[in-house]
């Protein structure tokens, strides 16, 4: 089988779920969270290895957020970052990392006992939350960049701290 004809199966798979629980469509999920990739994964449970790919770019982003309001033992680029970030970014920040930490905690009680309903709502919800908290992590990191670029044209000795 072609890795066409199975991205294919895995589309039409999708779309019986998908009309079952009223979910994003599978270009939808797949632009965000690159679902396709599910065409290597063989299953009987579609709809939890979605789940957690769906879980697995939340949480990155949620423990990027978190370096960033807590730098902790982090990369020394994450430092540059914090000290470029106003007040304001900050409570952007912490609005998000609040919603990324809910699905978080959202996600422990769907993995725990297995419910394709549960899991159905945990996408839905998850994409939903999405599609509000990228435009505003595009926010931040435009400003981060931007004043990045400032400070290396200021300074180009190539130091980061």
């Amino acid at each position: 089988m072609t890795n066409e004809s199975t991205l294919e199966d895995l589309k039409k798979d999708y779309k019986e779920i998908q009309e079952q629980y009223s979910l994003p469509s599978f270009d939808e999920l797949n632009e965000d969270f690159q679902i396709e990739k599910l065409v290597e994964v063989e299953t009987d449970f579609l709809i939890r290895e979605i789940r957690k790919i769906v879980a697995d770019r939340v949480f990155n982003y949620m423990r990027f957020v978190e370096s960033i309001l807590n730098p902790v033992n982090v990369p020394m680029f994450i430092f540059s970052i914090t000290k470029k970030i106003t007040s304001e970014e900050k409570e952007k920040l912490t609005d998000i990392y609040k919603k990324l930490a809910e699905k978080e905690l959202e996600l422990i009680e769907v993995d725990i006992k297995f419910s394709e309903e549960k899991e159905a709502q945990f996408i839905k919800t998850s994409y939903d939350m999405w599609q509000e908290v990228k435009e505003k992590m595009l926010q931040i990191v435009k400003v981060i960049k931007k004043s990045w670029d400032d400070k290396a044209g200021k300074n180009n000795r190539g130091y980061f701290g």
